[in-house]
């Protein structure tokens, strides 16, 4: 048994309209779908985490005419969980298709941060694993960057759970920038101008990342 995890970019049909709003708002850092029932009647109940404004989300989601109705609950001053019962549209159709005929199980969080783009980690069979990349790539037309692809053997929990969000939040922008590389390929000026905070402020959220990331891998 295998897993891949890879990044997603969805072509704008296939978004869900509070995908777009935590693509296109600046109160918006990110979205974690952490659970959801699999019934295949006409609807579906979620729960996510939200990392962003709750009054903007809120006023947003009154608007999407797929959900019927929602419930908010406070975490903190900037999080919130939302739970939410929808309608399947043919999107979601469309994107859970190949999942399904390949045998294979999306393992959550399913996570969008603030362009768009869909972390997830899926297990199954090798070769079902390539072929849902080349059926989402070719028959969707979805952007498929793989991250990570190996043995699903691993007895400690996703060790990104010992993060706060901000630090989170800093470890991912500084590995998209290649911060992290190996020769370096950005600068710490580069992560702080993209997380809009001061140097300083940037240097402790990645210190005190890697710090907690090391002490959950190794602890």
């Amino acid at each position: 048994m295998r897993y891949l995890r890879a990044e997603l970019d969805q072509p704008e049909w296939m978004r869900h309209p509070m995908q777009e709003f935590l693509a296109n708002s600046e109160e918006m850092e990110r979205e974690a779908l952490l659970a959801w029932n699999h019934s295949r009647e006409e609807v579906q109940f979620a729960l996510f985490y939200v990392v962003g404004d709750l009054g903007a989300y809120r006023e947003q989601i009154e608007q999407v005419e797929p959900i019927r109705f929602y419930e908010l609950t406070v975490v903190d001053e900037s999080s919130f969980y939302s739970y939410v019962c929808q309608e399947y549209t043919e999107a979601d159709e469309a994107f859970l298709q190949g999942f399904a005929e390949l045998d294979l199980v999306v393992v959550p969080p399913l996570v969008w941060d603030s362009d768009g783009l869909l972390e997830i980690t899926i297990v199954g069979p090798g070769d079902g694993l390539t072929a849902v990349v080349e059926s989402l790539r070719n028959d969707a037309d979805i952007g498929v960057d793989v991250l990570e692809i190996s043995e699903y053997d691993r007895p400690h929990p996703r060790v990104s759970g010992g993060l706060t969000d901000r630090q989170f939040t800093a470890m991912r922008v500084a590995t998209r920038l290649g911060y992290f590389s190996v020769p370096r390929e950005a600068s710490l000026s580069a992560v702080a101008d993209e997380l809009g905070v001061a140097e300083s402020t940037a240097s402790e959220l990645l210190r005190r990342g890697e710090s907690n990331l090391l002490n959950r891998v190794f602890a």
